[in-house]
């Protein structure tokens, strides 16, 4: 039985793991953001000061700092264990991705096109408060094209990875700031990239119905997932060849399609094989963000029905072989 997390009154945006899985932080559509004990699903408490919706949550390698973006046209960073907030970005528009790098000390986020601004990706190096205090990133990348719908840190924060509202991917240098290599494998929007435990590879979610699997160097396509409905967010266990997607309708849809297409569960597909082996179901609408722990022993998964489950795997999952 899945433990249920009710703590916002919005569709979740992101959750996220910290690096030893003991937190679980959770954002939404409201300006509250979250973190409980995965454990046992309580809560541990908020970071209150956002006044829009938040789109992004990160916590760095110590769970020192965590690191939110907000449709409030800003981007914060909270000391993790106090709640304090420690710093402020403001921008010209929505704050959509942001993230850490592997030390935790250069944040990178990338901001919406909107209201006649630009899409930017920005990078800030926390060792240096005068970025922050005149609010002057030490590189700012430009996306005139199509704008920056996820992004992760590569392996070493030696580059970023982003996905497009277009359905391409591409690599940012994180030192110089060039693009490194483009490709468009996926048809539709980007909803999501996360990447796996080692850093070797990502998977992407597209709402185009499939998740592919990547090499995060090289930019290689390795694998694809294929599903009925638009993929919002899929993710690596640590320790199986397992993938989890979460999916189903945008919002918007909903009402004008028939019951049976909105299907809502969790799929859970072999890494190798590309073969579906479970789903699945409780959510009440589309699933927005799904996460493993770092154990591999739970995953979790946000909805648009503004709850999150943490769900532990029986007996059976681990013992669970693949028939070729």
């Amino acid at each position: 039985k899945p433990i249920l997390l009710q703590g916002h009154e919005r569709s979740i945006t992101q959750i996220k793991y910290n690096r030893e899985g003991d937190l679980l932080f959770t954002v939404a559509k409201d300006p509250i953001v979250n973190v409980w004990y995965s454990v046992n699903g309580e809560r541990l408490g908020t970071y209150n000061g956002h006044t829009g919706a938040v789109w992004c949550v990160d916590a760095d390698w110590d769970t020192r700092h965590v690191l939110t973006g907000s449709a409030d046209n800003s981007c914060r960073l909270w000391d993790c264990e106090t709640g304090k907030q420690l710093a402020l970005v403001k921008t010209s528009s929505a704050v959509r991705t942001c993230g850490f790098d592997f030390g935790g000390n250069i944040i990178m986020f990338s901001t919406d096109k909107q209201m006649g601004y630009q899409c930017f990706v920005s990078f800030f190096d926390l060792r240096d408060p005068s970025q922050i205090e005149n609010n002057e990133p030490y590189m700012k990348i430009p996306c005139s094209d199509s704008k920056i719908t996820s992004a992760v840190w590569g392996p070493l924060g030696e580059f970023i990875i982003a996905g497009h509202e277009s359905g391409e991917l591409n690599q940012f240098s994180a030192k110089s700031g060039e693009q490194l290599s483009n490709i468009k494998e996926h048809t539709k929007q980007i909803n999501d990239i996360q990447t796996s435990r080692d850093m070797t590879m990502f998977i992407t979610a597209s709402k185009d119905n499939t998740a592919k699997l990547f090499d995060c160097t090289t930019l290689e396509h390795l694998k694809t997932f294929r599903t009925e409905r638009p993929v919002n967010s899929a993710a690596l266990s640590p320790i199986f060849d397992h993938v989890v997607l979460g999916g189903g309708q945008e919002a918007m849809d909903v009402t004008t399609t028939s019951t049976r297409i909105g299907k809502f569960e969790a799929r859970f597909f072999h890494l190798a094989f590309e073969e579906e082996f479970g789903r699945v179901k409780g959510h009440f609408g589309p699933i927005n963000s799904v996460a493993f722990h770092p154990d591999g022993k739970s995953y979790s998964s946000g909805g648009e029905d503004g709850y999150v489950r943490i769900h532990y795997f029986d007996p059976q999952y681990f013992e669970f072989e693949f028939e070729a």
